[in-house]
């Protein structure tokens, strides 16, 4: 799943010193993060000191490791992980899917949809299925990726007109949780969207004098009339599980009273 080597070649030090250095933390700032000693820091880096448990999860949680990799350094050091992997279809999270279709409902007229690690969607309500009425069918077929579905040329990059900042837009977000997860199928992704060719711009689609939106938009035709929406997204607070944690709620919000006005009268 990710970059790393595996955790047997390299050991918890390594690891920990690896996810350190990319915080730019120096040892002395962990430490004193820690309630440890920089001296202890060196220690368990060159592994002259097996870190306990406690303090691995606590290094971890100063580093803000993701919950994935927070299993693979107890592993690293010896122990057992401590967070499960539950599939999202798993009864134990029966609750949560209900409350992500209520969630996600409740935001109706207006489009939403919860994406996994990878992108994949788990979950979108039908302000989402609306727009993405008349994509390529091999696009919508299990399982459906956002990324793919969103810059793909048989997907809906033909109808969004401000494709290229809005692209942009998107790829830098999927390289700061390539760098943040350290993903090797993420990266992959990553690779074929950014080769999807771009057409290039048709100056009406720029506007003619600056537009004060708060955000960047996404401006997409649909039916005749081109939308304008700003995106926000959302995770879950303290997960005590991988799934969970890497899921995210993303809202598309109307920009202009116009887009509020036909979402409002097209999806009673």
């Amino acid at each position: 799943m990710t970059t790393h080597p595996s955790t047997a070649e390299k050991g918890v030090g390594p690891l920990l010193r690896a996810w350190r250095e990319q915080r730019r933390i120096s040892q002395l700032e962990l430490a004193l993060r820690a309630d440890s000693s920089a001296r202890h820091i060196s220690f368990v880096e060159t592994g002259r000191s097996r870190p306990s448990e406690e303090m691995v999860l606590r290094l971890a949680e100063h580093l803000d490791v993701p919950v994935r990799e927070r299993n693979a350094l107890l592993l690293a050091a010896g122990y057992a992980p401590r967070y499960p992997e539950t599939p999202l279809d798993d009864p134990a999270l029966g609750a949560l899917r209900e409350g992500i279709e209520r969630l996600i409902g409740g935001y109706e007229p207006y489009p939403a949809l919860v994406v996994d690690a990878l992108y994949n969607v788990v979950a979108a309500n039908r302000g989402v299925m609306t727009l993405v009425d008349g994509v390529g069918e091999a696009l919508l077929e299990p399982p459906l990726n956002a990324m793919r579905l969103a810059l793909h040329p048989q997907g809906l990059a033909p109808r969004i007109r401000n494709l290229r900042a809005w692209r942009g837009h998107l790829l830098e977000q999927m390289e700061r949780q390539i760098a943040l997860h350290r993903s090797e199928p993420l990266r992959a992704l990553y690779e074929e969207v950014a080769a999807y060719p771009v057409p290039d711009a048709d100056p009406a689609d720029e506007p003619s004098e600056p537009v004060p939106y708060f955000a960047l938009p996404l401006r997409i035709e649909h039916e005749g009339r081109t939308l304008s929406f700003v995106s926000s997204i959302s995770t879950f607070n303290t997960p005590m599980d991988v799934t969970v944690a890497e899921l995210a709620i993303e809202t598309l919000l109307p920009a202009d009273p116009a887009t509020a006005k036909y979402l409002q009268a097209s999806l009673p």
